[in-house]
């Protein structure tokens, strides 16, 4: 039976050298290691003759074909094909059609080995882009070793590909670095551009290894000189919490953003989260706010239930989002939520004697004062939307959804109280009203 593009795709090595025919004498032969190679056999002058194409698949099917047609009609004319490509000169006693023939045939296929070769090279240069080589070092280093591959992968979609993913890798710069670096901060996200700047230190570290480059870029950058590390263990104290309240709601900043840092630290969810929400995730009969999994860290969708303050936050700013699909609109459209960087730049607008936080932290306080208050370590858990993992997290896929609606109403209204010893009916105007008008 003649080859198919099918049969040739999934045709196997074995322990020896085989062949598969096509026809005309067209043959391709699988040695052990897997290579394929076309081979054509003919007769010339009562000797048997063999002539090589090339491997499959950089010659398919079709190609094959076309150059074994090819030789033939050399063979018919008395020229060898398998001579012509070994580069012998064509016999003096051809006649001149045989002559232009043979000459147009080696013109032909010999620019199909040129393209063949120059293909290759762009092959191996595409594979030397920042961008194809951030992911082979994703899939060789990062997935099989790394708990959460998932942050690295958002820093090279976001930010390093984007910017230098098109570069050679011998062509990436320290000042490329530093650009990528100072995007990221200017969207007021200190912390995560240096942690970008380290996902590129490791990946030149790999491409060193590779033998790809002989210097890292992302090394020659001192981390001092992009952010200071900061401690992840911040937990605000209660009295930190009362503080960093007053003092958004007394600032100038539009009240829908103080209803949003509010709101982050009483739901415990992350700021993209947040950010990220639509009314038609917002069930105000059931108190409830359902995320789709796709902006979940963890893919997986996640229920939160309101307390009364939340509850009445977003009826509020259900009127402050002008129509919007988005909970939190965009000053400038009402079709795209705030950027990333509006809350932090909120954050650092404010005068404020708190020490040094980030918005993840308020996650980590409410964590803790949960924690030592003695609520369930499983709900608090469900409320971060952490799994718990090894064999008690396969077992456990418990919502507790009444319980940790019970949790957040204790949250909020211990918040309240921390808000109160600044008289929280004043400065938290509408919202307070209406809290008590729920309450």
């Amino acid at each position: 039976m003649a080859l198919s593009d099918t049969k040739l795709r999934t045709l196997k090595p074995a322990d020896k050298v085989y062949i598969e025919s096509d026809s005309g004498g067209l043959f391709i032969e699988v040695n052990p290691g897997g290579k394929k190679g076309w081979r054509l056999r003919y007769r010339l002058a009562g000797k048997q003759e063999k002539a090589s194409l090339g491997d499959y698949p950089a010659y398919g099917l079709a190609e094959a074909r076309r150059w074994r047609d090819d030789c033939m009609a050399l063979v018919k004319r008395g020229l060898s094909a398998m001579a012509l490509k070994r580069g012998d000169p064509i016999p003096g006693d051809a006649s001149p059609e045989a002559r232009e023939m043979a000459q147009a045939f080696l013109k032909s296929w010999c620019w199909q080995v040129v393209a063949k070769v120059k293909a290759k090279q762009a092959e191996v240069a595409a594979a030397d882009t920042v961008e194809a080589f951030a992911w082979r070092w994703y899939a060789e280093v990062v997935e099989p070793g790394n708990s959460q591959p998932r942050n690295i992968k958002r820093v090279l979609e976001k930010d390093v590909i984007p910017a230098i993913g098109k570069k050679q890798l011998p062509n990436v710069t320290p000042d490329d670095v530093l650009a990528i670096a100072d995007a990221i901060k200017a969207r007021g996200a200190d912390q995560m551009a240096l942690a970008t700047r380290n996902v590129m230190k490791r990946l030149f570290a790999y491409a060193i290894a590779r033998q790809k480059v002989t210097f890292n870029p992302a090394a020659a950058i001192e981390a001092k000189f992009i952010a200071t590390a900061k401690s992840r263990d911040v937990a605000l104290t209660p009295e930190e919490v009362g503080k960093l309240l007053r003092a958004i709601y007394q600032s100038s900043i539009k009240r829908m953003h103080k209803l949003a840092l509010h709101l982050l630290i009483l739901c415990m969810v992350r700021k993209g989260e947040l950010i990220g929400a639509r009314w038609d995730e917002i069930n105000f009969d059931k108190a409830e706010w359902a995320i789709p999994g796709e902006r979940m860290k963890k893919d997986k969708p996640h229920l939160i239930p309101l307390s009364k303050q939340a509850l009445a936050m977003f009826e509020e700013l259900k009127g402050l989002a002008s129509g919007s699909e988005w909970v939190f609109p965009s000053r400038g459209s009402l079709s795209q939520p705030i950027a990333h960087s509006t809350l932090n730049q909120a954050v650092r607008s404010l005068e404020i004697d708190v020490r040094d936080f980030v918005l993840h932290d308020f996650r980590r306080t409410a964590s803790t004062h949960l924690h030592e208050t003695g609520f369930n370590s499983d709900w608090i858990e469900k409320a971060l939307a952490h799994e718990t993992k090894g064999i008690r997290g396969v077992y456990n896929r418990a919502q507790y959804l009444d319980q940790r609606g019970e949790m957040l109403q204790w949250w909020a209204d211990f918040v309240d109280s921390q808000i109160d010893e600044g008289k929280c009916n004043v400065i938290i105007g509408r919202f307070g009203k209406a809290y008590r008008a729920a309450a």
